[in-house]
Formats: C-alpha cells, structure tokens, sequence
C-alpha cells in the first residue's frame, strides 16, 4: 500500500504541508472565461495621476514577538537590523526594501491556523506598506489627492530621516496607504546598517541574501476595483486578469497579486448601486470591506532547488512546494508541477510567530516567471 506521505510527495507537496487548494492560483484557473470569471476591465475608478513608484521605503508589521520576528529574517533572510528602540525593530532587506515589525499585544491577534500549517494562532499581521513616487512635490501630491476624494493626511515623521515628507490615504478597502518622498528608510539603506539585536538568532545563518520582492499576496473585496486603484494612483501595470485576481508589477520594485471577489460575477453582491464604474448586482446584504496580506513571496539568492529545501528543514522549518501551476496527469486529472522542472519554484515555511512566508527563485530579471506560469487560457476542454 502506498502510504499518504509517498502520494503526497508524488504531487509536489510536503506531507506537513497546507491543502493544495491553499497554494493555488486564483478560484478562476480552472474555470477562465465562465460568468463568474469575467474579465472584462471595468472603468477607472478615477484618472491616472501619472505617477511611477520609483521605490519600496517600507512594510510594516504587527507582531506579538517582534525580536523573534526580526532575528528570524536576520537569520534565514540574510536582513539587517537598523535599528531597534525597544518598541519596533527597522530592517533592511536589501538595499531595495525595508521592514518594521511594531510590538503589539497577543491578545489582539484572534485569528488562528494558517501559519504553520498545523492550526495555532498567527500572532503577526502586516498593516501598511510606503512607496516613494517619482517627481515628488509635496504640495502637488496633496492637490492630486484630494482631486481623487482620497483625504491626504500628512505624516513628515522626522524619525523616518531627515526631510522625509508623506501622505497616508485608505484604499477601496480602507487599506493604510502612505505614498513618500525619497529621504526616508530608502535614503537610509544607503548607509550601512550596524545595529545589533538584543535577542539571539534562532539558528545559524543560511548565507542566503533577499534580492527581490517576488509578490505580494493581497486579499480584497473587489480585486477589479483595487487594481485599478494602484494603477492609477501609484502607476502599477497588470500583467493578466484570471477572473478573480490580477497581478501587477510595482515599477521596478516587485509585484503584486491582488486577489477577491469580481464585480462582474452574477453572484457578486454589492447592495446596489455603482462603484468602480460598474453596476452592482442587487443584494440584500453588502459584503463587508476587508483586505490583508496573508504572505510575501521574496526572491533570494543564490537559488538551489534541493540545497534551500534542505536549510529549511535542518533548521527545523517546513519547505512547502509551491510551483503555482499544474498539468493533466495520466488520469486527466489536475496535478501541480514538479518543482525541478516547474515555470515557478517556491517553498513556503512559517515564522516565529506564524506568517505564511515564501520564499522563491524568483529575481528582477524573471519577474515574470509566476504570471507566465499561471495565466490561464481559455476552457478548451483540451
């Protein structure tokens, strides 16, 4: 008898690791082009500011254990510490992109399962992120930003550096949003990062460095609406749309897979009325607004398919496959690609305190590795 962890290895998947409807790419792959799966653009919810984000300053997190978090990626990521003042840890992943992990009380994490893969308590949620734009121009910014009904409030947080000046507005969903200048935590990765961390590694390090930011993983209500926002507002170009999410480069930072319900399904209920240019379906209930990032996929190097697989788990972590896309077995039914020769090759692990991290092979030079990989073709029946 062939035991579950043999079948399981066979397609591609870790015998500890999540279902694989948790790793797959969007509700639509398999239905593309159905009613439910329109994908059909939508008006621009408001014109294009022409603005290109020119840099990542920062991500910032919520954590119950933020030296744990941070002395996880200083570890695995290969991250540096630029400082810590006992409330908050500021890392650099690279001189590209920066990382704030913010202590917060356990108690106000309630969400459980996911993380780990084996159903305990994610005690860390991401709650905003920062990019610079191109041609900053404080009073300009601010002008375009109320043209758009966005309700612009200033943040100049001098500890952010010197002369660093910003604007935090709320996405469709009421995501924290804030758009800067250049002189905040992207003037400092240009200076060396020195600071030490009071809490020990949890184990040594793997070499590895955090080149690229492979995806952002973001859950919406409407992933029409919300793509067109960052579009427009902050000059993020899509790559396709599947029916139910679309994935959009973020200029030459990295990309985003922005993910939720579509406005044209017939079975989309909205309340009535319009919004993002479109009707909305009647509904006797509206769905409640919501967004977060469930994972971050970063790229790092050097890759080895096998050698990072086996770091993952001498240390301890799970190494989760995930190739993203699939083929018809022998059996004609639906099988995940073997990583070795898969478009796309990630694993997923957990941190300390249970985010969903994934970490892939993925660079600015084959950014488009995941989008070629998944993006579906019209139902055949080939």
């Amino acid at each position: 008898m062939i035991s579950r962890r043999i079948i399981l290895q066979a397609l591609g998947v870790a015998a500890v690791a999540l279902p694989l409807a948790v790793l797959a790419q969007g509700r639509c792959m398999l239905t593309f082009g159905t009613p439910a799966c329109n994908t059909t653009d939508i008006m621009p919810i408001f014109a294009p500011t022409g603005w290109k984000t020119a840099a990542l300053d920062h991500v910032t997190f919520r954590v119950a254990d933020y030296k744990s978090e941070a002395a996880f990626y200083i570890a695995l990521m290969g991250w540096t510490l630029r400082s810590d003042d006992g409330t908050q840890a500021v890392l650099d992943m690279g001189d590209w992109g920066s990382a704030i992990f913010k202590q917060a009380p356990a108690e106000s994490f309630v969400a459980a399962g996911g993380g780990r893969g084996r159903g305990e308590p994610v005690k860390v949620a991401v709650e905003s992120f920062a990019f610079v734009i191109d041609h900053w121009n404080a009073h300009a910014v601010e002008t375009e930003l109320w043209a758009r009904g966005l309700n612009p409030i200033a943040d100049n947080d001098r500890k952010m550096g010197k002369g660093f000046e910003s604007f935090r507005v709320k996405d469709p969903d009421g995501w924290d949003v804030q758009i800067c200048n250049g002189n905040g935590l992207a003037k400092s990765r240009k200076t060396r990062a020195t600071a030490k961390l009071a809490a020990s590694a949890p184990f040594a390090s793997t070499g590895w460095k955090t080149v690229w930011l492979d995806h952002l993983s973001f859950n919406v209500t409407n992933y029409k609406e919300s793509a067109s926002f960052y579009q427009n507002l902050l000059g993020w170009t899509p790559t396709y749309d599947e029916g139910s999410q679309n994935e959009l480069m973020i200029g030459g930072v990295g990309d985003v897979i922005i993910r939720g319900g579509n406005p044209l399904d017939p079975n989309f209920g909205r309340g009535g009325g319009r919004r993002g240019g479109v009707p909305a379906a009647p509904s006797a209930t509206a769905p409640a607004r919501s967004a977060r990032i469930d994972h971050i996929s970063f790229g790092i190097a050097p890759w080895d398919t096998d050698g990072v697989k086996e770091a993952l788990e001498k240390r301890g972590l799970r190494a989760q496959i995930d190739t993203s896309s699939r083929h018809r077995g022998p059996d004609g039914t639906w099988v995940p690609d073997e990583i070795h020769t898969a478009a796309f090759k990630s694993y997923h692990t957990a941190t300390p305190n249970g985010y969903n991290l994934q970490i892939s092979y993925v660079t600015h030079d084959n950014r488009l590795a995941l989008p070629n990989a998944v993006k579906p073709k019209p139902t055949d029946g080939k």
